[in-house]
């Protein structure tokens, strides 16, 4: 790629891109030099002219310009975008000895803003939000086919986050066949079916492998510690991911919420999978689904007197905004504190949170850490695992 374009920006606007931050919103651009086409490469420049990065240029967003390098010595052309794409499946090459779902880019973090590539077994999902990917799909798709050895891609972009970008909503198969309905995935000796072409991201949690061996972890640990198996109860269970993770491990019984029958039915085909029972109301069944929502069943459960020592909590986004933050933050607090109310003594509850809009200080709010000495009550006993945010 060449360029002939500068973004220049007002003065006192470069501190972000000193510290490299990777994106220049309209309003600090002062003026263009040049006629930039979309997702074309550009300079950026300090008021003094001062070189700050290569960026590609995005007119019909707010944010104006995501940067692809802060080195003025960078050559932006195929063969830097392929050792981007080298250099951020290396970083994960070591996850493939207990998986084969994994994030093998993610955007900003690995240098190529806007690009996020998630791998399924033989399958590779792509999004592409901003101009910049857009406009280098095919290089992009060259590379990744070429170092996974996936001959099969397919598009899962956002049509909104699309929009925003002032790009056409876009999406469906790029290279290779399409995906069958699910795909069959492994993780931590643990078998699963995903749906990459209509599930929940691109069709599976892939950011809570870790929280859900830890979860395992916790299991072992219970029988051996206690000589007996833990209850466990998983809340917006989904498709099943903790759920089958505590079961694996040896829980005993293991109840599941989750509002969506659609998720159930491939929660329940995935425990047939792993050779679990899970019929939905056989006594004495390892698992139990429940179609219900979650607020209201966790209010029933506490009527009718049920314990757990574990319980896991991982809700949708509560808020989108900061208009939203309030509600969420006592949603969170209602979900948590109904959750304690069903922890037997010494329990472990894990809660997570996915809203960026939500702080650090709300969730500490939301989720307290686990007392070492628990009281012969059900509110003694929480844990919060933050996801992982770069090694996916």
């Amino acid at each position: 790629m060449t360029s002939g374009a500068t973004l220049l920006l007002k003065p006192g606007k470069d501190r972000p891109l000193v510290h490299r931050h990777p994106w220049v919103y309209a309003a600090a651009v002062a003026r263009i030099d040049g006629e930039p086409a979309p997702g074309a490469l550009v300079a950026i420049r300090a008021s003094d002219r001062r070189f700050l990065a290569w960026a590609a240029y995005s007119p019909g967003s707010l944010l104006r310009a995501r940067c692809w390098s802060f080195d003025e010595s960078d050559r932006i052309d195929e063969a830097w975008f392929r050792a981007r794409v080298d250099a951020a499946l290396a970083r994960r090459a070591s996850l493939r000895a207990v998986t084969d779902a994994l994030r093998l880019v993610y955007g900003e973090a690995d240098g190529l803003p806007g690009l996020v590539v998630d791998q399924y077994a033989d399958f590779l999902v792509v999004q592409l939000q901003a101009a910049g990917v857009d406009g280098q799909r095919a290089v992009l798709l060259d590379a990744l086919c070429r170092a996974t050895g996936c001959a099969n891609v397919f598009e899962r972009s956002d049509a909104a986050l699309r929009e925003r970008e002032g790009l056409a909503a876009s999406g469906g198969v790029l290279r290779g066949q399409a995906p069958p309905p699910q795909v069959p995935i492994r993780e931590h000796g643990v078998r699963f079916q995903v749906d990459v072409r209509r599930g929940h991201k691109t069709g599976f949690y892939i950011d809570q492998r870790d929280n859900r061996h830890a979860l395992a972890e916790l299991v072992k640990g219970w029988r051996q510690g206690r000589g007996r198996a833990p209850r466990v109860l998983n809340c917006f269970c989904y498709t099943g991911g903790f759920s089958l993770a505590a079961a694996c491990a040896g829980a005993g019984v293991v109840d599941s919420v989750d509002s969506s029958a659609d998720a159930l039915a491939l929660a329940r085909s995935n425990a047939t999978l792993n050779g679990l029972a899970s019929a939905p109301d056989a006594p004495g069944a390892m698992l139990h689904w429940h179609c219900a929502d979650v607020f209201e069943h966790l209010r029933a459960l506490r009527e009718q007197g049920a314990r757990y020592d574990l319980i896991v909590l991982d809700p949708p986004k509560f808020a989108t905004n900061q208009h939203q933050v309030e509600r969420a933050a006592r949603a969170y607090k209602d979900i948590n504190l109904s959750a304690l109310r069903l922890l037997d003594r010494g329990g472990w509850l894990l809660s997570f949170s996915c809203p960026g809009a939500i702080d650090v200080d709300c969730s500490r709010r939301s989720s307290p850490v686990r007392s070492s000495t628990p009281e012969p009550t059900a509110t003694c006993a929480a844990v919060s695992l933050p996801a992982p945010i770069i090694r996916l």
